[in-house]
């Protein structure tokens, strides 16, 4: 007992105060062991500004598709041009050479 005295007695005293270790534990317990905890929100934080990247890309793309889509409805030609070049399509009096490029 007369250990336990001499400890609380060279404790100093802020470690004494009920409201000061109460808080600290809360704020310890709420950092680290808490269901949403600080790594928890860190990596939500970047999973997040993954996913606001990734639909600024594809608002891009969407925009291209969408342009190159009024551009391929809007004359035969280019019509043609995109059968011929994405699918290989070919006249009937045509012969269709594919090189393979390695």
């Amino acid at each position: 007992m007369k250990k336990l005295i001499d400890i609380h007695n060279t404790m100093p005293s802020w470690s004494k105060n009920k409201y000061f270790v109460t808080s600290t534990l809360f704020i310890v317990w709420m950092l680290f062991f808490n269901d949403y905890n600080l790594i928890f929100q860190w990596q939500k934080s970047r999973e997040l500004a993954d996913l606001k990247s990734k639909k600024e890309y594809f608002a891009k793309e969407i925009a291209q598709v969408n342009q190159d889509k009024k551009d391929l409805f809007s004359n035969t030609q280019n019509l043609e041009k995109f059968a011929r070049e994405k699918y290989f399509m070919k006249k009937d009096n045509e012969d269709l050479y594919l090189i393979d490029e390695q």
